[in-house]
């Protein structure tokens, strides 16, 4: 197995919201209504740029099965065509 062994990042990596518009933003807009958010560090690694864009992660999670998804529904509809499945008429005609 001679690939590269993944190297998990040190969690101080993710554990500061500074220097992340976006949720600098939202902390400030929260403690404008006098609220905090003591999770919000939790979402640091979403900002990460080894995680992608929010293209980039929203194509992977709409088409990450598509694929596959494809493969089975020509296997399903050659399999009906093949075993003469094909009972689907329309009833209106009788």
């Amino acid at each position: 197995m001679g690939g590269d062994t993944y190297k998990v990042p040190e969690y101080t990596k993710f554990s500061s919201i500074k220097g992340i518009p976006q949720l600098e933003q939202l902390e400030k807009e929260l403690a404008k209504k006098g609220l905090k958010d003591p999770w919000i560090r939790n979402e640091v690694w979403r900002y990460h740029p080894g995680f992608g864009t929010k293209l980039l992660r929203a194509r992977k999670l709409f088409f990450r099965g598509f694929p596959l998804g494809l493969l089975l529904t020509v296997v399903t509809v050659a399999v009906e065509k093949a075993i003469g499945g094909d009972d689907h008429h329309d009833h209106a005609e009788h």
